[in-house]
């Protein structure tokens, strides 16, 4: 089963992730991307772990996501991956190839063994950038969005704490 969980900043998303993935009654890995580059991100990756369960694995992985879920899947785990788009921003300032990356993580997704959700931002829902890295980024991101969506089971958009389900069975 594979879970794409999007929705703008502070919509609940990642706490619903959280819920599945404790719901789901498997043993739980959250593979996180973040970096904390300064103390506002320190502080959000913070609250992160505070309200993550003790008995969970916590893997922290910025670029090399698609291999961290290739080596980690398996049958009776669920990967909880926070988040896609922030993997997007270190792929960008890496330089690295993100559409081979995405290329590889759909293909990764498309053979996954056991649970694997995915938590996201929706970023083009807005006005359009100025700049040209803001433009590549929410073009990348809704990219990437629309490749993991296309290989989601279920695909659950969140709006002030709400899920709405857009693809699959309805939570």
């Amino acid at each position: 089963m594979i879970r794409l969980i999007t929705g703008g900043a502070r919509s609940g998303k990642s706490t619903l992730a959280e819920r599945l993935a404790e719901e789901s009654g498997l043993e739980v890995i959250y593979i996180a991307t973040a970096q904390t580059g300064d103390g506002e991100m320190s502080e959000r990756v913070a609250l992160h772990r505070e309200r993550r369960p003790d008995h969970w694995q916590t893997v922290e992985e910025p670029l090399q996501l698609v291999e961290t879920i290739s080596r980690l899947q398996q049958p009776g785990h669920c990967l909880l991956v926070d988040c896609l788009t922030l993997w997007v921003t270190n792929l960008l300032l890496s330089e690295t190839d993100i559409q081979a990356q995405r290329e590889l993580l759909y293909t990764t997704l498309a053979n996954a063994k056991g649970e694997v959700i995915l938590v996201t931002n929706e970023t083009g829902m807005g006005v359009v950038p100025m700049g040209e890295l803001s433009r590549r980024f929410v073009d990348e991101a809704g990219w990437l969005n629309q490749a993991v969506a296309a290989v989601a089971d279920q695909v659950v958009l969140t709006v002030a704490g709400l899920p709405l389900t857009v693809k699959g069975e309805k939570l």
